[in-house]
């Protein structure tokens, strides 16, 4: 009992900490980054502790030293999974799917048509569950990373596509009008008055896009793929009980998934430094 003890004396004394911390981050900005990454390890070595403490089988939760050792002793086999499902299958769906839906976005922009035909159509598409798109791609694309690409153009090109349209129309008939005075065509103001505007919205569809991006790419693999990848790793080792090497996937796919979130953030407050949400 001396780990649960432990764990919960740990737990008190960190959560004290972070009081203290947060209510200094106002001052001193570096806070703002220290506090989150105190509380992780809290969770972590909370975890640990209980785990230890009330002696769980590691085939029901392994404690987050075993998932790290098999983090570090895995790395051969979880970067090639990562290279097969975030590089080639996530991340190109990505780059895909939000291009063509900026492109198809500033069609409907112009066409009346579109706006009544497709965006209803785009609704109906972007509510078709995943488990019932993903095998199609598979028979259509077959089992490497192209199937899973092409899951993850479907999964973010309408989250995107409605962002885009929304931005185009978020300036004002005033600002239009004076476009207008000046003679400008319809690129002059688009790529001098309306893209710009609709930077905030398109980048919270990229955002969006990048969550959802990794999570389209994981689960076609549970569908079919080669003998690699985060989403074949995860169904190979349950056969396995290898619980530790699932953790340590998972892990993997989160760290992933918040370094392209992050980045894609980074990006947004470099191209949209002007707008009121970036000014703090």
């Amino acid at each position: 009992m001396i780990w649960l003890w432990g764990a919960l004396a740990f737990w008190v004394a960190a959560v004290a900490l972070n009081a203290a911390l947060a209510r200094r981050a106002a001052r001193y900005p570096v806070l703002r980054l220290v506090v989150p990454a105190v509380f992780g390890v809290t969770l972590l070595v909370v975890w640990e502790g209980v785990v230890r403490g009330l002696g769980v089988s590691p085939v029901i939760l392994p404690p987050p030293s075993a998932v790290g050792a098999r983090l570090v002793g895995s790395l051969p086999v979880l970067w090639g999974d990562f290279v097969q499902t975030f590089l080639k299958g996530a991340l190109s769906g990505y780059v895909i799917g939000c291009g063509a839906a900026v492109a198809v976005a500033i069609a409907i922009d112009r066409s009346v048509f579109l706006q009544r035909g497709l965006l209803p159509v785009g609704n109906f598409v972007a509510a078709l569950p995943i488990v019932g798109i993903a095998p199609i791609m598979v028979m259509w694309f077959g089992f490497d990373w192209h199937s899973k690409a092409a899951v993850v153009v479907v999964m973010v090109f309408f989250p995107v596509l409605v962002n885009t349209v929304a931005g185009l129309k978020a300036t004002e008939a005033m600002q239009r009008d004076l476009m207008a005075t000046y003679s400008a065509s319809y690129g002059q103001t688009l790529r001098k008055l309306r893209l710009p505007a609709a930077m905030p919205f398109i980048f919270n569809g990229l955002k969006i896009a990048a969550t959802l991006a990794l999570i389209g790419a994981i689960v076609a693999e549970f569908f079919g793929s080669p003998t690699r990848g985060m989403g074949f790793r995860i169904t190979a080792e349950i056969g396995k009980l290898g619980l530790d090497m699932i953790w340590a996937t998972i892990a993997v796919a989160a760290l992933a998934g918040s370094a392209f979130y992050g980045a894609i953030a980074l990006i947004e407050r470099a191209v949209t430094f002007w707008h009121p949400s970036q000014r703090n």
